[in-house]
């Protein structure tokens, strides 16, 4: 059978490659209790142990039994869009109109379809390397190209404006960013954040800024959504991390008015609409109850960060940037090892800690470093740092 050409250009998902082997030795005597074995740590994967709070689970019950399961507009919820926009009111100060929101299956429809409406064949799109990997490949598969610029802890493995400026090329149609940032839970700073957006507004460009993992942040400094930034912004956001539904598969846009047609017309036809029961499911989830509980897992989030870097630093996994927002440590591995993929299947073997390699997230630094996911229980935190301990010496 002959494949379209655009997958050429799509790589595998490798942190899921990773996980497959780690399951597998998950399920072998290795790793089974009765048989002496320890069983696997898993902090590969971006996915919090934590699941969505008694209101939201309380909603999308009563939603079921009383049949609110039809098609609801491509664009969502109306009610769902009005509580979004209050709660960038409450969390952010911003004054988002309902209508530039757009809920959408997944932040990964949200990406898919911003890619859609803006790229097309012969444009770029300039990215961090690193940066998370279905980000580029969400541009890859309309055609255009997403060029990965290295970046430092300098930058806090960001994109900076000065870097932005002189990389643009006349095939440079705009950049998409992360911040916080997969897989190194840093953020960009509000100066900068707003440097670049005048850059990319100057060359005629787009801003597209991926804000999944913008409520769990740890840092007032870098607390600022770039929707401050102006009504030309595009922000992606979702309701998998800070509120804890990720299999729920929901998440939303923020557009500028322009926009919000051209994408309306394209969810249309690819997906008719995102699920009705997790929309009706997360009207909950902004509920006084529900951000309590938010809240209260946002500081353990915080207090498992406080945990992990400093523990990785003392056993040689050096984190240059510390994390200030997300679930992730970016740590440097190659006082262990000259191939990060080596060293992330070596500790799987032996320690029976899952981590992810750099491979997926950029060429720059894939050898030299590793993200572990602190999304995890304190528990199961201290158990892996003291089998890594125990195998790294």
């Amino acid at each position: 059978m002959k494949l379209a050409r655009r997958l050429d250009h799509i790589e595998p998902f490798w942190v899921m490659e990773c996980a497959k082997h780690a399951s597998q030795i998950a399920d072998s005597p290795a790793c089974d209790p009765a048989a002496g074995g320890e069983p696997m740590i898993f902090l590969n994967i971006g996915e919090p142990d934590f699941t969505a709070p008694p209101p939201v689970l309380a909603a999308a019950e009563t939603a079921l039994r009383a049949g609110r399961t039809q098609y609801t507009p491509a664009t969502g919820l109306g009610a769902l869009r009005e509580r979004i926009a209050a709660w960038y009111g409450t969390r952010f100060g911003l004054d988002i109109a309902p209508a530039r929101i757009v809920v959408t299956a997944g932040a990964s429809a949200a990406l898919q379809l911003a890619c859609l409406a803006l790229f097309e064949e012969g444009d770029e799109v300039l990215m961090p390397d690193p940066s998370y990997p279905c980000n580029r490949h969400f541009v890859a598969a309309t055609g255009a190209q997403a060029r990965l610029l290295p970046s430092t802890p300098a930058t806090r493995f960001q994109l900076d404006a000065a870097t932005v400026a002189a990389h643009w090329t006349p095939a440079t149609r705009g950049v998409l960013l992360a911040s916080p940032s997969n897989p190194t839970g840093t953020s960009i700073a509000p100066a900068e954040m707003a440097a670049i957006a005048e850059v990319v507004r100057a060359k005629g460009g787009v801003t597209i800024v991926d804000e999944i993992y913008l409520g769990l942040g740890y840092d007032d400094a870098f607390s600022a959504s770039a929707l401050a930034l102006g009504e030309d912004i595009v922000s992606i956001n979702s309701f998998s991390k800070y509120f804890s539904m990720t299999g729920w598969r929901l998440g939303w846009m923020v557009l500028p008015p322009a926009l919000v047609a051209p994408v309306e017309r394209l969810a249309q036809n690819l997906y008719i609409c995102a699920s009705t029961l997790a929309q009706h499911a997360a009207l909950a989830c902004f509920e006084p109850a529900s951000i309590a509980e938010y809240e209260r897992r946002r500081g353990e989030f915080r207090r498992r960060r406080d945990f992990v870097v400093p523990a990785l630093e003392r056993i040689g996994l050096t984190v240059p940037v510390v994390p200030d927002g997300a679930f992730y440590a970016w740590a440097d591995c190659s006082r262990h090892s000259t191939s990060s993929w080596d060293f992330c299947f070596s500790m799987m073997e032996r320690a029976h800690v899952a981590l992810t390699p750099g491979r997926d997230f950029g060429p720059a630094a894939a050898e030299r470093f590793v993200r572990l996911s602190f999304a995890n229980s304190m528990t199961e935190l201290e158990t892996a740092i003291a089998r890594l301990q125990r195998e790294l010496g």
